[in-house]
């Protein structure tokens, strides 16, 4: 058992809780993003039992995190959203030079993969034109409802796992962010079961064509995963403090982001 992949399940799942951060791009942070996709992939294939060691520690972290620190995560948002999202931004931000690394984009990249880059990050970036007011919970539960609340964990993982996409915006997107949410918060098990399914299947279904891209085009792939994810920092960016104090926070902790992500990236992408 891989059992630091609760840590990084851990910060996976409390960024999944966040809307406009992505768990795919802390995977990319975590440098497990490509390790991430084989394993759901070969986990339905004969050695599904090699990839268990690696799985259900990251699960065991990602559970734990949207059930305990959700409500953490939401409060810093809600009392301190921008310091919050300049920590985000630092991590971001610092991970980048290890991603042209890893992908040793100076030597592959060409024209057409900086021209996927630049689509990828317009993808992301583009997202700042689907924001929507939050709506309260819907409480009187029907069948249509219940469709409803699958296809959105179905559309929403399958964003979650792309870097820069982030899972909760789709559901905001959808409407049915808060009503996941307070399910969650008040542990409503049926919705949380439909939510769960719709979520487990269209992390299958995105995972089989993201391996199938990184095995027949890994550059181009590659090239668009970092270009999602600048992307993300435009959709992250919570605009400048209006405040010298604020300002200072923020600077510290997007000071802090970097360091974590310089840190993560001696720990994990030593190899």
């Amino acid at each position: 058992m891989e059992w630091k992949n609760i840590y990084r399940g851990l910060l996976m799942g409390a960024s999944d809780v966040v809307p406009g951060v992505s768990g795919g791009t802390i995977a990319v942070v975590l440098g497990i993003y490509d390790r991430l996709i084989q394993a759901i992939n070969g986990f339905f294939s004969k050695e599904w039992k090699q990839q268990l060691g690696f799985l259900i520690p990251l699960g065991i972290g990602i559970v734990t995190a949207v059930f305990v620190l959700a409500d953490l995560i939401e409060w810093l948002f809600e009392h301190y959203p921008g310091p919050t999202q300049f920590a985000f931004l630092g991590l971001i931000v610092g991970v980048l030079p290890y991603l042209f690394h890893k992908s040793d984009a100076k030597q592959t990249f060409k024209i057409q993969h900086i021209f996927l880059l630049l689509i990828g990050i317009i993808i992301v970036a583009s997202m700042l034109f689907f924001r929507s007011a939050e709506t309260e919970p819907v409480q009187t539960i029907t069948t249509s409802t219940y469709l409803w609340l699958f296809f959105s964990g179905f559309i929403a993982s399958s964003a979650m796992i792309l870097p820069g996409i982030s899972g909760s915006f789709m559901l905001l997107v959808i409407g049915s962010y808060t009503t996941i949410l307070n399910a969650v918060s008040e542990f409503k098990l049926d919705i949380i079961v439909v939510v769960v399914v719709g979520i487990g299947l269209g992390i299958i279904f995105m995972s089989k064509i993201i391996h199938y891209f990184f095995e027949k085009y890994t550059t181009g792939t590659f090239a668009v995963v970092i270009g999602l994810v600048m992307g993300s920092v435009v959709v992250i960016f919570p605009g400048w403090p209006a405040s010298s104090g604020e300002m200072i926070i923020s600077v510290v902790t997007f000071a802090v982001g970097l360091l974590v992500a310089f840190l993560l990236g001696r720990v994990e992408y030593k190899n």
